[in-house]
């Protein structure tokens, strides 16, 4: 059921990494030109953030380095996500002098939502008074520059945030459903809204739709039937509804879990480069399923070719005949998918491998040809190098595939994210 009467606020903090670099130096990342980008990297890297002054100069935020205008001058960052995440760890101590940790999501490193309701009469301040001082506490405490939406529930809030705070001289936006209806329902581009992607704008643009006056207005049915459920969504924020509180977020449970991950390649590998990386993704997760207690019994791995053959991604997933998070039982599996689904002959640029139905390792199960005492004693060592690694850094133990040529384990151990910790 909608809650009305609610008051939330979502904060922002601009250019959050490139605020950051420029903090650090002791420099205005509102009159400073920097990026932050890998330089060891081609000039095809994608910049994780360019601070407010290149945006004002019209460079995006996600561009590609060899996009950023030739006549602009800039200081180009190495990422640093460890400084980063200290950064938004100090932050994230600011809210919580402010707002209950029952009552802020985290929706990223940078962005937060906060259900402020039960705190304006305690505070004796409008939702908009307390954005104002929150963001003051930040800025005096990190010297980060932050932005606010304010909405009476939380799509509100973000649209807020990202439409109408940035034509906002103090960096605050504010909607209710009577005002996102009269200043935003005419708004175009429709990308520009919250969830509403270049795809699903293409295929509401094939219906004659480019507003979300025109999704509101447009008939239902004709929405069901290009959308599915996806349709009821998009009708309720067209209308400026979100029956999802900040209640339902913190009582979500997912019904399955899985880890994973993935790495770009700085070059394209040949099949036996692709096994070694996948071998050794698969040691770094079981490690993973050993530090958090968890076993698998299912594994899927999707790996993508160099654009230039136009070759279909291989994508496959096996199911194992125990639940474990032994590492010499999932590489074996591991490796047998990889080759049952890849192609030999075709240049390797992009790897994902996922360990589905994650659970807790009671729940461990056994099959027929396993030795049940060894895999207790693999189970022990591995526990035995997470110790090692937690007291002398993640490359202080390797296996010998990890010293292969090509391998990439140890250069990962020293990133967050798929980019240098800055350690």
């Amino acid at each position: 059921m909608l809650v009305q009467n609610r008051s939330y606020v979502c904060i922002d903090l601009k250019s959050f990494f490139a605020s950051v670099e420029c903090r650090e130096r002791g420099l205005d990342p509102l009159t400073t030109n920097l990026v932050v980008a890998d330089p060891e990297r081609t000039e095809k890297t994608i910049c994780l953030a360019v601070s407010p002054a290149m945006r004002a100069l019209g460079v995006p935020g996600r561009c590609r380095v060899f996009e950023i205008p030739k006549g602009i001058e800039y200081i180009m960052a190495t990422p640093r996500m460890q400084l980063y995440i200290d950064y938004a760890a100090d932050i994230y101590s600011i809210y919580l002098k402010y707002i209950s940790k029952e009552d802020i999501h985290v929706y990223s490193i940078d962005e937060v939502f906060m259900d402020v309701t039960d705190y304006l009469s305690m505070y004796q301040m409008s939702s908009r008074e307390l954005g104002i001082a929150i963001m003051q506490d930040i800025f005096k405490s990190t010297g980060i520059t932050a932005t606010c939406g304010i909405g009476t529930n939380m799509y509100l809030a973000k649209v807020a945030l990202d439409i109408t705070a940035k034509h906002s001289a103090d960096h605050i936006g504010e909607l209710d459903e009577e005002s996102y209806r009269k200043t935003l329902w005419r708004h175009q581009p429709l990308t520009d809204f919250w969830r509403v992607g270049p795809g699903i704008a293409r295929r509401l643009m094939s219906m004659g739709i480019t507003t979300m006056e025109g999704i509101a207005r447009a008939d239902e049915d004709a929405m069901y039937h290009m959308f599915g459920i996806d349709a009821e969504l998009l009708i309720d924020h067209a209308w400026g509804k979100e029956p999802v509180t900040m209640a339902d977020i913190k009582a979500y449970k997912p019904k399955t879990s899985s880890i994973g991950g993935g790495q770009v390649l700085g070059c394209d590998s040949d099949f036996e480069g692709g096994k070694l990386l996948v071998k050794e993704m698969a040691d770094l997760l079981c490690l993973e399923l050993v530090d958090k207690g968890l076993v698998t019994d299912s594994i899927t791995l999707h790996v993508s070719y160099n654009k230039r053959y136009d070759r279909k991604s291989a994508h496959g997933t096996t199911t194992m005949t125990l639940t474990t998070s032994s590492a010499r039982q999932i590489m074996s599996y591991t490796e047998k998918l990889y080759e049952r689904i890849v192609d030999r002959r075709t240049p390797i640029h992009r790897i994902y491998l996922t360990f589905n139905n994650v659970v807790d390792e009671t729940y461990q199960q056994y099959d027929l040809f396993v030795d049940p005492a060894e895999l207790e004693k693999e189970h022990r060592l591995q526990k035995a190098m997470l110790d090692i690694k937690e007291k002398f850094g993640k490359n202080a133990i390797l296996k010998g595939m990890n010293l292969e040529k090509g391998a990439t384990t140890m250069e990962r151990n020293l990133q967050i994210g798929g980019h240098k910790s800055g350690e």
